[in-house]
């Protein structure tokens, strides 16, 4: 999958590509625009600091006519059902108008300031699964419940997911309303009805899915990757104390589902092709997966992700973001994104286009690679120091928390996701 399309050396014309953290030609994003209040929602790609609109593109007749109708639609959905050498034959005509000079004035017409336009969900999402495979992660959060059996006997042998909300899912920059729910104290006789105090996020990353499955027809590990059509920047916002009361036995519920904030471009499986790598070989003693998930080939990501915290006081003083942690997922995954789609249908579940799979939180092996603050406060116990004198274990209304992530190896063209960004706003009265 890797063409000219990643060569390092190409470059755009378009002012400010060259060189941009996050979207240089070689990464060519999709995602959904509008230029207004009320405007339509139209396809668009992200090139430097600039939205290229693709609809508006078709319809002059700069892109494979077989790809207008898709581009026409108001998301993502009809442009990811069609074949995935449709999406390629996509990517390289953008690369060429993008990377010629001679496009130029064909293009230009077509392109906006990042800044002049409003960006959302990039797909009417039909279901959303989170799933649960950061291991160290799960080690962390099993430890501070049951020290001395910090991980489930099934974690090893079958990626844990549980069904979450779709209607909730909403796009980076939209405010995170504080949730109200049942929270009981280890020493209170009974449960009190109250808005969530220990305010948790989540790093994860998204899987937007490709393509359709029919019910009842699994999808092999083999061609599990050819139904991701990409990954964003995924924030499962949890409240910890919500959680603690209500999630036995049957799991998260109302800890979960008042918000999920997804970053607004799809960075395509693609754009993602240089940084796939072999899986990191299962520890001795930890058992093999069962046939249907043994994977073979470059399966799992190098991607480097960060979290940063900015508080109220931060930004009245002028103080830049606080970053939390930084850590890869490749160190956090115990299982691969092929193996979550290939269990996900492996009893038949039908997976459609712009269907919603979450990793769970990323933490890496150490202290300061944690994706949450739960374990990087040590559930509470440990306050953060932040710039400014102000500390923090769970988050404070008036918080920022923004989610980051770039892939980055030798040879290419580092790729970044653009933010994933929530700001907390107070519990409105129940």
């Amino acid at each position: 999958m890797i063409d000219h399309t990643h060569d390092p050396r190409a470059q755009s014309w378009v002012e400010g590509a060259a060189g941009h953290p996050d979207f240089p030609v070689q990464n060519l994003p999709l995602g959904v625009f509008s230029l207004g209040e009320g405007e339509p929602r139209r396809i668009g790609t992200a090139i430097g600091d600039h939205v290229l609109d693709l609809a508006g593109l078709a319809a002059d007749g700069a892109l494979p006519q077989g790809l207008a109708t898709a581009l026409a639609q108001p998301t993502l959905n009809a442009l990811f059902a069609l074949d995935e050498a449709e999406r390629v034959a996509l990517r390289h005509a953008l690369f060429a108008l993008l990377s010629s000079e001679r496009c130029r004035l064909k293009v230009t017409p077509h392109l906006h300031r990042s800044e002049d336009v409003a960006l959302h969900l990039p797909f009417a999402i039909g279901d959303y699964t989170d799933f649960y495979v950061g291991i160290h992660h799960a080690t962390a959060i099993g430890k501070l419940f049951r020290p001395d059996n910090p991980l489930l006997p099934n974690y090893k042998h079958v990626p844990i997911g549980y069904h979450g909300r779709a209607s909730s899912v909403r796009v980076s920059g939209t405010p995170v309303t504080r949730p109200w729910g049942q929270l009981k104290a280890p020493d209170a006789p009974a449960p009190v009805h109250a808005p969530c105090r220990r305010l948790d996020h989540e790093l994860e990353l998204g899987l937007w899915i490709a393509g359709d499955n029919a019910l009842g027809e699994p999808v092999p590990i083999d061609t599990a990757w050819d139904r991701i059509g990409g990954l964003c920047l995924l924030n499962d916002w949890s409240a910890r104390d919500i959680q603690a009361w209500e999630y036995q036995p049957l799991g998260p519920f109302l800890a979960k589902n008042f918000a999920t904030t997804v970053s607004p471009w799809v960075i395509t499986a693609q754009a993602l092709a240089p940084f796939r790598m072999a899986a990191a070989p299962r520890p001795d003693g930890d058992p093999q997966p069962l046939p249907y998930l043994r994977e073979g080939g470059e399966g799992a990501l190098s991607i480097t992700l960060e979290t940063t915290l900015h508080t109220a006081a931060m930004r009245a003083a002028g103080l830049a973001p606080h970053r939390l942690s930084q850590g890869n997922a490749f160190d956090a995954m115990y299982w691969t994104p092929a193996q979550i789609v290939a269990h996900h249908a492996s009893n038949g579940c039908d997976l459609h286009a712009g269907d919603l799979l979450g990793t769970g939180t990323l933490s890496g092996p150490t202290q300061d690679s944690a994706g949450s603050l739960m374990e990087l406060s040590q559930g509470g116990k440990a306050p953060l120091a932040l710039p400014g004198g102000e500390t923090r274990t769970f988050l404070e209304d008036g918080d920022e928390l923004a989610l980051h992530a770039r892939a980055e190896r030798d040879g290419y063209a580092t790729i970044g996701f653009g933010p994933c960004v929530g700001r907390i706003a107070a519990a409105r009265h129940a």
